[in-house]
């Protein structure tokens, strides 16, 4: 072989050579660039996955804020409720009390003042309130009235006048109707004994007369509004 020929070969081998580094070359590049966009599509994973994690966790948080506003919404609520259902049961009682001391008295004359049926109930007792009931349209007298009294054993002394004439007229007494339906199942021991006491009505106004002698009496002053129904005492 001439030396022509060798020059050619080895000239031939090296740009071969020379191909094969720059294939290399480009083939690296390329793997470079493919682990650079793994990386950042990584990257890119990561950055969305905390954002949902943030974005639930807020979410966590103001439902919780919420849950915790509502409860305490209802615990104000409910304790508004027990104060007013407290209120109310203690006004009820008061009533009660009262109308537990009182007396109902009919067949009272028109023309009677608080002072003549003071004073023929006086000697039962101390007399807290005498309450003639009048018509809330004319203010005149409808026959009957209510007297209230210091203590038990003057209600009971009082029921006695049952059936007393007073200005001419037989007068029937009984005890006031309270208004709590439990004091009449207290009173008869259960259900089907006794009756409730005749209440003698409602509708009109009312002249209630207070006392004020020491001892056994009365206390305080007439008390009314006049024409067009007077003080309601008990209602």
């Amino acid at each position: 072989m001439s030396n022509q020929e060798d020059e050619t070969m080895n000239a031939s081998a090296g740009d071969e050579e020379e191909d094969l580094e720059k294939l290399q070359a480009e083939i690296a590049k390329m793997e470079e660039e493919a682990a650079r966009i793994a990386r950042e599509a990584d990257d890119l994973a990561k950055e969305k996955k905390a954002k949902a994690q943030q974005h639930e966790q807020q979410n966590s948080e103001l439902s919780s804020s919420e849950t915790a506003a509502k409860a305490l919404e209802k615990g104000v609520a409910t304790s508004s409720a027990a104060t007013s259902a407290s209120a109310s049961v203690a006004n009820t009682s008061d009533t009660v009390a009262h109308d537990s001391l009182s007396i109902y008295v009919g067949q009272v004359d028109y023309s009677s003042t608080p002072e003549e049926l003071l004073a023929h109930f006086e000697p039962c007792g101390t007399v807290e309130r005498v309450t003639i009931v009048c018509d809330k349209f004319t203010g005149h007298p409808k026959g009957f009235a209510y007297l209230e009294f210091q203590d038990e054993e003057a209600v009971g002394n009082a029921i006695k006048l049952d059936g007393s004439i007073f200005k001419g007229r037989t007068l029937k007494v009984t005890r006031k109707r309270v208004n709590d339906p439990e004091y009449y199942y207290n009173q008869t021991g259960g259900r089907g004994g006794g009756r409730m006491p005749f209440r003698g009505g409602r509708g009109g106004g009312r002249f209630p007369y207070r006392g004020g002698r020491s001892g056994r009496g009365y206390r305080g002053g007439f008390r009314g509004r006049g024409y067009g129904g007077g003080y309601h005492p008990y209602y």
